[in-house]
């Protein structure tokens, strides 16, 4: 008795598993999706938490606009929590950032001495 083994049929290159048709509708809806969450990943995060003029000084110390730098926006400077550094909003072509306030010699301004150790 002799044993022949089939490596392929005809029939079922003829006849693919999935119709073209509905390879197709699958691209598109992976297509849409993927499309969306792109969009949505564009939103603005920093405005759902809070309101864009919430802890900001309405008017600086004199101190503080005696020695800042005068590249900088000071209409919109707040203390970061983290290292009591002023930082004020920076408007950039891309994103809105907050970056540190710093002197004309270069160094961040802050309310309390840095720790050092």
């Amino acid at each position: 008795m002799r044993r022949s083994i089939l490596l392929w049929d005809r029939n079922t290159l003829a006849k693919p598993e999935k119709p073209l048709g509905n390879m197709l509708m699958n691209a598109r809806v992976w297509f849409v999706g993927c499309t969306a969450l792109m969009v949505s990943a564009c939103g603005d995060v920093q405005s759902t938490s809070r309101s864009p003029s919430e802890g900001f000084f309405k008017e600086l110390p004199e101190g503080v606009l005696a020695i800042a730098a005068k590249n900088q926006d000071l209409t919109s400077v707040r203390i970061d929590p983290a290292d009591g550094c002023y930082v004020y909003r920076y408007v950039g072509p891309v994103e809105t950032t907050s970056l540190p306030l710093r002197s004309n010699n270069g160094r961040p301004i802050c309310s309390r001495p840095a720790v050092t150790g």
